[in-house]
């Protein structure tokens, strides 16, 4: 066996246990928040594997690793690296990988941009041409809480606001169920709301407020629509992904599935709804506890599991893959690299993409992209929404009758609840800080503001 399958081997075994727009992708804060406060196309039957072993994005030659990824990319011909991986393909994968062969062995290996954009013109298409017209059935021009303001000018705010939901709603077409090598789109049956502009996509986190906004318009029917596609996600994902793009698949965002599941069930308790999807609500928290989990010791020696963003994956950010590039190309070797890739995907799984929260400068967090550390921090709010996951898991397996978990997951909240007073609190300063693993203290540059509702 050559060291390259052997490689794929390992690979195999690890799995893929994880800027935008010039700085980042979708679902977090979309641009720096200063925290005061707060590799030529792949060999055909081995696929591309780094020299530490992480997987790329995802499988996709066309869309998340490859040779003529990067030619696109680095080729600038669209302002925003997100453009050209939303595109759709003309023809299959493998007869474009072929043609792509062909320019770069007509051109030696370096085509002109005007080459390369003959190339994206005549075998991929504009972005936006996975869906098809939806009038969402449940929306009312006239919603209730429309009814209870009284000021004329924001009578008027609300019903522009409530009008936004046909704006941006989606229902992505039948033909990327078809033909999915042919998109980057991940097909989902029911219609989503995406965030609007360049974000022709739904994403993860941002949903819980959108779910907010929709049973407050009354369109409890959209809601159920969108819960379906997550479960859908940790079904085939075994977690949902950052968003509904294959480039986003091998990194999530907070999780926030059961909350969301929870504000639908406060709205319109659904038993037999629950009952059938509560495997799959608990598969999506043991992702947490388990793939993202870590073990730290408090002062005692007691040892606690936490939580952290951590998204073991190779390569730029196909989305944001020139920024990443740049950013990468004056560290000294591919390790150094591939681990600010994995601190990138990092701090985009995170939701703060980017903030000054995730860099590890000399004992400070001032720096710039490059001081981007996620991996080495241990956030105080992730671990206070996983405690109030699981006891929400408990409430859901009571409501069920379910007594034995129900029990499993009490335990399992005061063991976080322990943990965020062992290892987050700091009595000197009365505030909930960060944990920093290397310094094996709390990190007290940052405070971060929790403010989840109890239930």
């Amino acid at each position: 066996m050559t060291r390259t399958v052997v490689m794929e081997e390992r690979r195999r075994r690890g799995g893929a246990a994880e800027w935008q727009r010039s700085s980042g992708g979708r679902g977090g804060v979309g641009r720096m928040v200063p925290m005061a406060l707060l590799f030529v196309v792949a060999a055909v039957l081995v696929p591309h594997v780094t020299a530490n072993y992480y997987p790329p994005p995802c499988d996709s030659k066309i869309y998340c690793y490859g040779e003529l990824l990067k030619t696109v990319q680095m080729a600038k011909l669209h302002n925003d690296s997100k453009y050209f991986v939303d595109m759709s393909l003309k023809n299959s994968e493998k007869e474009t990988l072929l043609e792509f062969e062909e320019l770069m062995n007509r051109t030696q290996k370096n085509p002109s941009k005007e080459d390369i954009q003959i190339f994206v013109d005549e075998h991929f298409r504009e972005p936006g041409d996975e869906f098809e017209d939806w009038d969402p059935s449940d929306w009312s021009e006239d919603p209730e809480f429309l009814k209870k303001i009284v000021h004329p000018d924001l009578k008027e705010w609300g019903k522009k606001l409530n009008a936004m939901w046909k704006k941006l709603g989606r229902k992505i077409s039948t033909t990327v169920k078809d033909d999915p090598e042919k998109h980057s789109q991940i097909y989902v049956p029911n219609p989503v709301i995406v965030p609007g502009g360049r974000f022709r996509e739904f994403y993860y986190w941002d949903s819980y407020w959108t779910i907010e906004g929709l049973l407050l318009s009354g369109m409890n029917q959209t809601v159920k629509g969108m819960l379906e596609n997550f479960l859908m996600m940790v079904k085939d994902y075994g977690m949902v992904p950052n968003g509904g793009r294959i480039y986003y698949t091998r990194r999530s965002q907070p999780p926030y599935l059961i909350p969301m599941f929870k504000l639908y069930m406060d709205h319109h308790f659904d038993q037999d709804f629950l009952r059938d999807n509560i495997e799959l609500l608990e598969k999506e928290f043991l992702f947490w506890h388990n793939e993202r989990q870590v073990k730290v010791q408090d002062r005692k020696g007691m040892t606690h599991h936490v939580a952290q963003y951590r998204v073991n994956v190779s390569d730029p950010r196909p989305e944001s893959y020139r920024e990443d590039y740049a950013l990468a190309q004056d560290l000294a070797t591919e390790e150094e690299k591939q681990q600010l890739y994995v601190e990138l995907k990092s701090g985009a799984e995170s939701g703060w993409d980017y903030s000054t929260r995730w860099f590890v400068n000399n004992e400070t967090n001032n720096g710039t992209m490059k001081d981007t550390n996620v991996t080495s921090i241990v956030p105080v709010d992730l671990n206070s929404l996983l405690c109030v996951n699981a006891q929400t898991l408990s409430y859901f397996y009571n409501r069920l009758g379910m007594h034995d978990k129900k029990r499993e997951y009490d335990r399992i909240a005061e063991e976080k609840n322990i943990t965020m007073s062992k290892i987050f609190w700091d009595q000197t300063d009365g505030v909930w800080y960060d944990y920093d693993l290397n310094a094996k203290s709390r990190r007290r540059l940052v405070i971060v503001v929790i403010n989840f509702r109890k239930f």
